[in-house]
């Protein structure tokens, strides 16, 4: 289950909640105050890879000679 970060409206807590997809939008009680005034912020992931690491590079977009159209273990591709 993804974690979700949510806002209160009514005290200005943000908190974070354990909350399978389809109840994400669903109101959840405030951490702080219990208030129900409650709504789901916007929340990003960043990855970051180097592609040194992965055995992918530029000159070799179609990746190695492993790959088999699917994921690949030797260069990530």
């Amino acid at each position: 289950m993804p974690t979700y970060v949510y806002s209160c409206q009514d005290c200005g807590n943000q908190f974070e909640s354990l909350r399978s997809m389809k109840d994400s939008d669903t109101p959840i009680s405030c951490a702080s105050c219990h208030s129900a005034n409650t709504f789901r912020r916007l929340t990003t992931c960043n990855v970051k890879s180097n592609s040194a690491d992965s055995g992918f590079n530029e000159s070799n977009k179609s990746g190695c000679s492993d790959c088999q159209g699917g994921s690949c273990s030797n260069c990530g591709h």
